[in-house]
């Protein structure tokens, strides 16, 4: 199957699923993709599916919806595609069913630019400090080279976009709806600057409203972008804590910016500080710090490579693919220790991620 169909039969599935719909993973798992698509579009001898996904693709067909695409200026592209972004790949392996995502929308200029990204995300009703801090972030973290990573919502969202704009820098939002739909309504302005200036990200198809379950499944894609997530004022039922704990899931680095210890709005993020699911950070420095600590370094090609990246790199096979999860065995190590030698083996193009798993690239020098 080329690729254009794979992508096509992804599409398929992106308008007749929900995303983290366990059934239709399992019949993937089960007929393959190809096979379910089939079946969604209402083709003879495919498995069983659910009238109701029959019914979505009937209602949207896939060029029909690439056209709504097109119109606004958005691609479609899936883990075959050059552009996908490499680090969504991680979530396939977090749960039985896997968490990736079909496919996703992009809507900005040039090639996604992920490879070096931070996610903040926090309370919609923040206070005035959280909105400072917000945009303080955003634009230090921008200002060093990070693209910044949110969802485009009221608040601390909202904020940090715009502290990266502010110095010009990268920032994605990802949306809980299509790309084409300004939600909320009020950062209509704000969503096309960003998709002026950076990129838009969807898993749903253009036209597409947002529900409140999808938020939290769009959480998991805002965690998988970055190389850690930074939450800024957080209450302990927050949505936010949703995404921090995504993160955790992933490996990423986890962390929380402290807020007044009277402050309500902040009761979430001391939390997840006093029981160990986030680092307190008070800084784009404090982050950059935390990063560097998983190999995210700022030295670039210039990183040495360590003890434990050579050890890693004579584990991982030349085909075939290992998981994160694999590694962790074999190598009796953290999945934090594991995660910050791949960071780096690929950085310095010494592995790289293949087959659902990793694969070295070497040898290495010296």
């Amino acid at each position: 199957m080329n690729r254009g169909e794979s992508e096509r039969d992804r599409l398929v599935l992106s308008i007749a699923t929900e995303p983290l719909d366990a059934l239709a993973r399992d019949l993937v798992s089960s007929h393959g993709i190809a096979a379910v698509a089939g079946a969604c579009r209402g083709e003879s001898g495919s498995p069983h599916v659910p009238e109701a996904w029959v019914e979505r693709v009937a209602l949207a067909p896939v060029d029909q919806v690439l056209d709504a695409g097109a119109a606004a200026r958005a691609r479609w592209i899936t883990p075959a595609h050059p552009a996908w972004p490499a680090a969504l790949g991680d979530l396939a392996g977090v749960d039985d069913h896997g968490a990736a995502p079909w496919g996703v929308w992009v809507r900005g200029e040039g090639p996604l630019e992920v490879d070096r990204a931070v996610s903040v995300v926090g309370a919609r009703s923040c206070t005035t400090y959280g909105a400072e801090v917000a945009g303080d972030l955003g634009a230090d973290l921008a200002d060093r080279g990070w693209t910044v990573v949110s969802g485009a919502a009221f608040g601390i969202d909202a904020c940090a976009h715009r502290g990266a704009l502010a110095v010009a820098g990268r920032t994605v939002a990802v949306l809980a709806c299509g790309v084409d739909v300004p939600y909320p309504q009020a950062h209509a302005t704000l969503l096309d600057r960003i998709a002026h200036e950076g990129w838009i990200i969807a898993e749903h198809p253009p036209g597409s409203v947002p529900h409140r379950h999808r938020f939290l499944t769009r959480n998991r894609l805002i965690a998988a972008l970055g190389a850690g997530t930074v939450v800024v004022e957080a209450a302990p039922r927050s949505g936010s804590l949703n995404t921090l704990r995504w993160a955790d899931r992933l490996g990423r680095s986890s962390m929380a910016v402290p807020g007044s210890v009277l402050s309500q709005q902040s009761g979430g993020a001391h939390r997840a500080v006093r029981e160990g699911e986030a680092v307190l950070v008070t800084s784009a420095d404090d982050v950059a710090q935390e990063l560097d600590g998983l190999g995210w370094s700022d030295l670039g090609a210039t990183e040495t490579l360590t003890d434990d990246s050579r050890r890693l790199h004579a584990t991982l096979p030349r085909e075939g693919g290992v998981t994160v999860g694999e590694l962790v065995v074999l190598l009796d190590a953290s999945l934090r220790q594991v995660r910050a030698g791949l960071a780096l083996l690929e950085r310095r193009g010494h592995a790289r991620r293949a087959d659902g798993g990793w694969i070295a690239l070497g040898p290495l020098p010296g």
